[in-house]
């Protein structure tokens, strides 16, 4: 007995000292996560998690819009491939979507970025627009690498209303699972390309966050998996579920498992680490279910989700975009589709 307590108290002791290695710079612990259910049905889910109601709108991008990088003169430009659904944050910024080839972009806090320097002449992308940009020129992960690693442009930090700083890093996948991680680190593009990238959360850079998980990835939760709020614990908690539940083809079970997660690795309402700005409540959660190409969102103020069939939406440039008005109104629940409305877009936060 006392050699198993002995063994129980040095997987305490390691434990505590992986989860400590986050312990201050967790960043607004968002967490994103692939599902891969059975005949090709995949899900991406996020839980995004801030200190503030962000005003966030669901909005319908068309093809064929021009759009820019944010900067006005030295943006980088472009004109839309694909038609798309979005989460605004502030109405100032795309933090996440899918449009209708099923690829998915999820922006997620990162204290630790560090973006080109402001005189770099390379067209520019803010980060508020920088998930649009993908959503706007590609169908695939792999299409999408290939073009950002040339870094024909540099990233742009843009801090929020709140004066919150700007520094975050980009999941992308597709529907056949494939994924990728964009992050800035000491100025430079850094890229890990694979489907097993399934899971990402905030502080540590990406590399760290793969090392520090591998220590839970032994164990394989026969033991514990570590609790707390913080991006390493998230990570491991969510790694460990999203191929533990069941793996279905079911398009509703495959949502109701990414939610079921993405819920297990959310933040309670009303939660925030004193002095820590970093800790953060969840304020909603989304689901992308890549396959049959649906939107979900759930607000957790909202009695329910609601959800977008993308296959539903005419993205020709002549319908135009169109936008769901949620930011005070909680009882939007059900299929909305329909319920999009015309407006003008919304124009990226820039420095």
């Amino acid at each position: 007995m006392s050699g198993r307590l002995s063994a129980c108290c040095s997987l305490l002791i390691a434990a505590a000292a992986v989860s400590a290695l986050s312990s201050f710079r967790n960043a607004e612990a968002c967490t994103r996560a692939v599902y891969f259910g059975k005949e090709g049905q995949t899900v991406t889910g996020r839980s995004m998690d801030w200190v503030e109601d962000m005003h966030t709108n669901l909005w319908v991008f068309p093809r064929a819009m021009k759009r820019d990088g944010g900067l006005g003169k030295g943006s980088l430009q472009w004109t839309s491939k694909y038609g798309s659904v979005v989460a605004s944050v502030y109405e100032g910024g795309t933090a996440d979507g899918m449009n209708e080839k099923g690829f998915v972009a999820n922006l997620l806090y990162l204290s630790e970025s560090e973006y080109p320097a402001a005189d770099d002449k390379r067209p520019g992308v803010c980060i508020t627009a920088w998930a649009q940009y993908l959503l706007d020129n590609f169908a695939t992960v792999s299409e999408a690498v290939e073009e950002v690693k040339k870094d024909a442009f540099r990233g742009v930090p843009v801090s929020a209303p709140n004066g919150a700083s700007g520094t975050v890093h980009m999941a992308i996948s597709d529907s056949t699972g494939d994924s990728a991680i964009f992050e800035y680190v000491k100025g430079k593009l850094v890229i890990h390309h694979a489907r097993e990238y399934q899971v990402m959360t905030n502080s540590p850079i990406y590399d760290k966050q793969l090392a520090i998980n591998e220590y839970w990835k032994e164990l394989e939760g026969a033991v514990m998996l570590p609790g707390t709020v913080r991006a390493a614990d998230r990570f491991a908690r969510a790694s460990y579920y999203i191929n533990a539940c069941q793996q279905s083809a079911d398009a509703r079970e495959a949502v109701a498992a990414v939610f079921s997660v993405i819920r297990n690795v959310s933040v309670p309402r009303g939660i925030r680490k004193q002095g820590s700005p970093n800790v953060s409540s969840t304020i909603w959660r989304t689901a992308a279910d890549q396959k049959n190409r649906v939107y979900f969102y759930e607000d957790t103020s909202s009695p329910g989700a609601l959800w977008v069939k993308l296959d539903k939406i005419d993205f020709q440039a002549s319908a135009g975009v169109r936008k769901l008005t949620l930011a005070g109104r909680l009882d939007v629940v059900g299929d909305q589709t329909a319920n999009f409305e015309p407006s003008e877009p919304f124009k990226f936060l820039a420095p």
